[in-house]
């Protein structure tokens, strides 16, 4: 896997990978920026959220779960110490369809942490992660 952040101006970036797709990069105000794209822990978030949610969702087809829509939501605490890193992750995977079990988005949950995403573990080395799982009818 190769990648490439490119400035552009001030805080500003742009970054792409093998897949082709660019994603703009920046800073916040505060930060010297202008806001103007996702930083880079946020992105590191929202890796986690989506190779999780790969994860969770294929294992979920293979249960034959119903699934009628599917969401991650993820809650990061950082330390106050540079270098800012993860400190505390909960994620929480939110299941919508007809007669969904539990016990398989719980388990389908599990086998992510534990076994399938690389973005998990290599996050718990540093980071306390929670998750909660909410299933609901629909």
């Amino acid at each position: 896997m190769d990648a490439k952040v490119t400035w552009k101006s001030g805080m500003s970036f742009n970054g792409n990978s093998n897949s082709g797709f660019n994603i703009p990069l920046g800073a916040s105000v505060e930060h010297g920026g202008v806001s103007d794209g996702t930083s880079p822990m946020e992105l590191v978030l929202i890796g986690l959220g989506g190779c999780s949610a790969m994860d969770v969702i294929s294992i979920l087809e293979k249960k034959r779960q119903e699934v009628k829509s599917f969401e991650v939501a993820l809650h990061a605490e950082r330390s106050t110490e540079h270098p800012k890193v993860f400190t505390d992750i909960t994620i929480e995977f939110i299941v919508t369809g007809h007669s969904i079990d539990l016990e398989a988005v719980q388990r389908a949950v599990e086998l992510s942490e534990t076994k399938y995403c690389s973005v998990n573990g290599m996050l718990k080395k540093s980071a306390a992660i929670h998750t909660k799982c909410t299933v609901k009818e629909g």
